[in-house]
């Protein structure tokens, strides 16, 4: 039995673990080819002895041009062309505004907007017709968060993008979306840049706002990627989806 996305190749960024890793096995399991693309070597690896042919993994930081051209000359040699791009890739750092300078604006927005549009600019040429883009934004655009103001707006930021890119690239037949999660259990929780004691205390009145009551899981953002890249999703175009456990209706 053939997985919705059977033979269709992806590129993934931020692919070694959290939500990035979650869509790559997921896309697998769908019957995808997936290159995957991240700085950790050794996950990487698990994930080519895992899938063998189906698998690329390529190393390297988004930030960085020449990797991102490296990324795309290796798509292609080993797929040929491409039918969905996730710019996954992100960071979070906790920042008051008071030190919320120009250095703090451009250490998050360099990944989460810039190098996300970049992936995408040099990948287009190789996108198929029916291709579908995803970014990941977070369903903090809808709330107000202390500390992640510039995490909030770099997000923001690719929301508007990829609303636009949307009506660009539908005449090419290309689905431009993004995906906006809530409160997920993955390592980037961990890297904010706040103590034990204090992330527990917030995730528990996280928690009190959530309808099922903890954070969700990677696979929940995976799954819907899934959605999104199929056909069953071939007439939604510039949507935000916000996978949130109720969170922003709370």
């Amino acid at each position: 039995m053939n997985g919705r996305l059977q033979d269709r190749v992806a590129v993934v960024t931020g692919a070694t673990s959290g939500i990035g890793r979650a869509i790559v096995e997921r896309y697998l399991a769908e019957g995808a080819k997936v290159v995957g693309s991240g700085r950790n070597a050794d996950a990487l690896d698990e994930l080519k002895a895992a899938h063998a042919d189906r698998f690329v993994g390529v190393g390297g930081d988004v930030t960085k041009t020449d990797d991102l051209k490296r990324l795309v000359d290796e798509t292609v040699k080993a797929f040929g062309g491409v039918d969905i791009v996730v710019p996954n890739a992100g960071i979070a750092r906790v920042v008051s505004f008071e030190q919320s300078t120009r250095e703090a604006f451009e250490t998050q927005f360099s990944v989460n907007l810039f190098a996300a549009a970049e992936t995408v600019r040099l990948f287009l040429p190789h996108i198929q017709p029916g291709g579908s883009v995803q970014f990941i934004t977070t369903f903090l655009t809808q709330v107000g968060f202390p500390g992640l103001a510039i995490y909030s707006a770099s997000k923001a930021a690719l929301k508007s993008f990829a609303q636009t890119l949307a009506a660009e690239l539908a005449p090419r037949g290309i689905r431009v979306n993004s995906i906006a999660p809530g409160p997920i259990a993955t390592p980037l929780w961990g890297t904010v840049g706040l103590p034990d004691d204090v992330l527990g205390a917030i995730a528990g009145q996280i928690n009190s706002r959530l309808m099922t009551g903890e954070f969700g899981k990677p696979d929940d953002i995976a799954e819907t990627s899934v959605f999104l890249a199929s056909d069953g999703a071939k007439n939604i175009f510039g949507q935000d989806i916000v996978v949130d456990g109720g969170y922003t209706i709370g």
